[in-house]
């Protein structure tokens, strides 16, 4: 019965060889990349065109603040008291603007804002697809770990239809057999709800492509992005193509721009226009020219145009030291999570445990429930290394998405 048994054990070893040879080629043609998943969310994301035509519509009100005021006209048509008939009038057409200067400096405020508010839509397309691209890495792990349940359902499947027969001739007992049903039960359970999770995850990722299914089984597998070893370079990279902190920069140049716009304020506005007078019976012509002192409307602008530089200063600053820390922070758990994916691979590599296991059931020394409980740490192993990969993709993700 010892020989029937290794016997059998040693066909499920090869089964779940071939299935893990083969396993990797499951969806084939139905895989799709990361990289075109985020093209196409890019492409049909309403978040994104949403806050496109915000954007839009901010530049537009802003470059109205440097447009030139209506133009006004009136007429006067009076009449004499004692003589109805005996009438004057008088028709003025004219044109108010500020001072020359004053709209090239608000020009140039205004492209500093319209770079900050490019800056923030491409800060905003980079945290979308960001999460778009953190999903699509749940979900090429989720596939893996889908792979690797499957596989150790079908083997704890066939090991509990071979205990079965054996309870009915006798050879097995009941307590082996309710050991290998309640492991039965927990994979089929963990199978159950990686696969919703799954599913879950591939819904949440249509509902960014805009409603629209992304027509694929999987995600094609890419390498991984290795973790730079200066990281100083690392560092000056990732911070030039931070999208938040350029906004800010652009935001506190405009700012700092506006002090200067506030200081021309005061400067006299001016008038220039038409006007007709028939006072005298025959109809005078002339010019209109007239100017304006901004004694009250000026006041404390300049200070606040200070205070908000200042302000938008303290905040750029604040950001650029957040960035900093957090990226700091990324690199650090990067290295970890390398250094223990490098350690689980290594241990895989070298892995014994199986055949040691093998060798020892062949011996009588262990019985099969044994075996079986002793190979579940192997594939706890596997699927911790699966969580470590997928932890050090997503964070890597976070420290590059400047490239997005």
């Amino acid at each position: 019965m010892k020989r029937i048994t290794t016997i059998y054990i040693i066909i499920l070893l090869l089964h779940a060889g071939a299935h893990a040879q083969t396993s990797g080629t499951v969806g084939g043609g139905g895989a799709i990349g990361i990289d075109e998943v985020l093209r196409r969310i890019e492409a049909n994301n309403q978040e994104l065109q949403a806050n496109a035509h915000s954007l839009a519509a901010q530049k537009l009100e802003n470059r109205a603040e440097n447009n030139l005021p209506d133009p006004t006209l009136s007429y006067a048509h009076l009449w004499g008291a004692r003589d109805k008939g005996e009438t004057i009038g008088e028709l003025v057409v004219s044109q108010s603007f500020d001072f020359p200067t004053l709209y090239a400096t608000r020009a140039r405020a205004n492209r500093l804002r319209t770079a900050s508010l490019d800056a923030q839509a491409t800060d905003f397309r980079q945290q979308l697809l960001l999460r778009a691209k953190e999903l699509c890495l749940d979900i090429l792990m989720l596939q893996r770990l889908q792979t690797l349940l499957d596989e150790r359902l079908e083997q704890a499947s066939e090991l509990q239809a071979y205990y079965r027969k054996r309870l009915e001739t006798g050879d097995a007992n009941i307590l082996e057999t309710n050991k290998l049903n309640l492991e039965l039960l927990n994979i089929r359970t963990q199978s159950r709800t990686n696969r919703t999770a799954l599913e879950a995850a591939w819904l949440e990722l249509s509902s960014l492509n805009g409603g629209q299914p992304l027509t694929a089984s999987s995600i094609a597998d890419s390498p991984s992005c290795p973790l730079p070893a200066d990281y100083g370079v690392l560092r000056e990279e990732v911070l030039a193509a931070d999208a938040a902190l350029q906004s800010l920069e652009q935001e506190s140049a405009a700012a700092r721009k506006q002090v200067s716009v506030s200081r021309q304020g005061w400067l006299p506005k001016l008038e220039l226009g038409y006007r007709r007078n028939t006072e005298s019976g025959a109809p005078f012509n002339g010019v209109v020219v007239g100017f304006s002192l901004p004694i009250f409307e000026n006041r404390s602008k300049v200070k606040t145009a200070k205070a908000q530089a200042m302000d938008t200063d303290f905040r750029r600053e604040g950001a650029r030291l957040r960035a900093e820390s957090e990226l700091a922070q990324l690199y650090g758990e990067a290295r970890a999570l390398q250094a223990s994916i490098e350690e689980y691979q290594e241990a895989l590599r070298a892995q014994r445990d199986m055949d040691l296991l093998r060798q020892a059931l062949t011996g009588g020394q262990i019985s099969v429930t044994e075996y079986f409980v002793e190979v579940s740490v192997v594939y706890q192993s596997r699927q911790n290394l699966l969580e470590i990969e997928n932890r050090y993709r997503k964070v890597m993700a976070r420290i590059y998405k400047g490239r997005l």
